[in-house]
C-alpha cells in the first residue's frame, strides 16, 4: 500500500471506523454562533473536528466551498488543524488538465493527503498527480448524482460501460499503489459490480445520508481487499449534510449534533463491514 492508504488503513483500525467526515461550510447554513466570527467557515470547522474526529477516518473538503481569499484562509488553517488531530486530509476538487496546468494543479498534495481526480482527459493529465506515490488518488467513477448515468452507463464499443471502463484503467494506472475510486452508494448495485471487478481498490463512497444512499452496501463494498484476502483495508464512506448541518433538526449545539451524527454514521457502518 502507499504511504496514504497505508496510514488510511491504520487509522480506520485504530478508531474502527470508515466515516468520511465532509467539511462544506454552506455560508447560507452556517449557525449564528460563529457567522460573525473573522473567518466564520474556520470558526464552523474548527467545532466540527474536534467535535467528530474519534470517528473521522478522513475530513473531506470540497474546495467549492472555499474559492476566494477568506475561504482558501479558511481551508488552509482546517488542514494545518485536521492533521494536527491525526486526521488525514481528502480535498475533494475533482482536478485534471493538460500539460503545466495539471502539473500546478498537483501542488496541492504538497498540503493535503488525497484528492479526487476527473479521469476524463485520460492518464496525461492524471501523471503529476499518480506520480505522488506518498498521496492518494480517489478517480471519479459511478458517482452519486442522478446525472451521472448520463455519461457514466453509455455503452462503448467494446461492449463495456463507461464507468466500468474507468475501473479497469484505474487498476491499470495503479503502478504505485496510490489508486482508488468515487463510488457512489445512491446505485448500489453498481457500487458491487465495481467491488467485484477491481477487488483491490479502496473506494470513496459519497451519498450516504441527505442524498439517501445505501448504507449497508456502501459498508460492505467501500474498504479494499487485502493480501490476506479479508476487507480491512483503506476504504471511505463520506457523509457531510447529514453531519455537519445534524444540529438543524436537533436541539443541541450544532457541533454537538454533529458528533452525535458521527458515531452514529460510525455505529450503522460497522454493523455490516
Amino acid at each position: 500500500m502507499t504511504a496514504f492508504f497505508g496510514r488510511l488503513a491504520d487509522r480506520i483500525a485504530d478508531i474502527d471506523s470508515i466515516v468520511s467526515v465532509g467539511l462544506d461550510p454552506d455560508t447560507d447554513r452556517l449557525p449564528d454562533e460563529v457567522a460573525a466570527a473573522d473567518l466564520p467557515r474556520w470558526a464552523f470547522n474548527r467545532r466540527i473536528i474536534d467535535a467528530t474526529a474519534e470517528h473521522a477516518a478522513v475530513f473531506k473538503p470540497n474546495a467549492a466551498f472555499y474559492e476566494d481569499p477568506d475561504g482558501w484562509h479558511a481551508l488552509e488553517k482546517t488542514v494545518a488543524y485536521a492533521r494536527e488531530q491525526g486526521v488525514p486530509v481528502l480535498l475533494d476538487a475533482k482536478r485534471a488538465d493538460i500539460g503545466n496546468t495539471s502539473r500546478q494543479y498537483a501542488k496541492i498534495l504538497d498540503r493535503v493527503d488525497a484528492i479526487t481526480l476527473n479521469p476524463f482527459l485520460g492518464r496525461d493529465s492524471l501523471a503529476p498527480f499518480l506520480d505522488r506515490e506518498d498521496a492518494g488518488c480517489f478517480l471519479l467513477c459511478r458517482t452519486s448524482n442522478p446525472g451521472g448515468a448520463d455519461v457514466q452507463n453509455l455503452e462503448l464499443a467494446s461492449g463495456q460501460l463507461v464507468y466500468e471502463r474507468v475501473a479497469d484503467l484505474a487498476s491499470e494506472w495503479n503502478d504505485n499503489d496510490n489508486v482508488g475510486l468515487v463510488v457512489g452508494a445512491t446505485t448500489p448495485d453498481e457500487l458491487r459490480a465495481v467491488r467485484e471487478r477491481v477487488p483491490d481498490l479502496p473506494f470513496l463512497v459519497p451519498g450516504v445520508g441527505a442524498q439517501g444512499g445505501d448504507t449497508e452496501a456502501a459498508a460492505r463494498y467501500a474498504t479494499a481487499a487485502t493480501p490476506a484476502g479479508d476487507t480491512s483495508g483503506a476504504g471511505l464512506v463520506n457523509s457531510t449534510r447529514g453531519i455537519i448541518f445534524a444540529g438543524e433538526d436537533s436541539d443541541l449545539d450544532f457541533d454537538e449534533a454533529a458528533g452525535e451524527a458521527a458515531a452514529d454514521l460510525k455505529a450503522r457502518l460497522n454493523e455490516y463491514r
